[in-house]
């Protein structure tokens, strides 16, 4: 019998979350990771915000890695101060998959950031973002598109290796990358659409769009290879 990879994603932790009769606080996370997961040939694990010396125990049981979008991530992690733009901040979550990340290099597990998990990534490494990019997210709550362009020779252009649209949704970007993080694509306005370190220091990767809102499943077929 085949053993599929167990797949780690990291979730929201939101007060007053309601369905059906229920108001309660709740750890979420949108149901198009875990299918995109399934999907992918992974089995899913929702990892809501926990203490961070956890982390590592987590790792011992995980085979992969997801880290997953969401609030903007606390200008003070990166050492600049906060803009007007930028989202409340989710320090439980931040202090959590900052840990997650840490043990996840350490332990050479499989790593994939999604938009909010790309900028973390970059930022666990010493990395810095710009707070604010227009035109990346047209309207309130609804994902838009357009094209990225994988840098040649990268993991990501193996994964993918023609220009692709991609479903998007942020407004925030890398700006100083990390140390040891290489782009590997970019959209047509030049801003960093992939990062990831290269081959030999493990299957590391961000990508700043969302694979869970598109049909492409390359991605993370690529992360549940690396995980089996």
């Amino acid at each position: 019998m085949t053993v599929r990879p167990l797949i780690g994603v990291s979730t929201y932790l939101e007060a007053g979350a309601r369905w059906g009769v229920w108001e309660l606080d709740a750890a979420l996370l949108p149901a198009g990771y875990p299918r995109l997961v399934q999907r992918a040939g992974g089995l899913a694990a929702m990892l809501p915000p926990d203490a961070p010396e956890r982390a590592a125990e987590a790792m011992e049981r995980l085979d992969g890695l997801v880290i997953a979008g969401g609030p903007d991530v606390d200008p003070s992690r990166y050492g600049a101060e906060r803009s007007p733009r930028t989202g409340p901040p989710a320090p439980e979550r931040d202090a959590w998959e900052l840990a997650l990340i840490e043990a996840a290099l350490a332990a050479r597990v499989p790593v994939l950031g999604i938009c909010r998990g790309m900028q973390l990534l970059n930022v666990a490494l010493g990395g810095t973002l710009v707070q604010h990019l227009d035109g990346h997210a047209e309207v309130v709550g609804v994902f838009g598109g357009h094209a990225v362009k994988p840098v040649p020779g990268t993991l990501y252009a193996q994964i993918a290796p023609e220009e692709t649209t991609v479903p998007t949704y942020h407004h925030q970007a890398v700006e100083r990358l990390g140390t040891g993080l290489v782009p590997s694509a970019h959209a047509a306005d030049g801003t960093v659409e992939a990062i990831e370190l290269p081959s030999g220091e493990g299957w590391v990767l961000g990508v700043q769009w969302h694979p869970e809102m598109g049909e492409d499943l390359r991605v993370m077929r690529a992360l549940v290879l690396a995980s089996s």
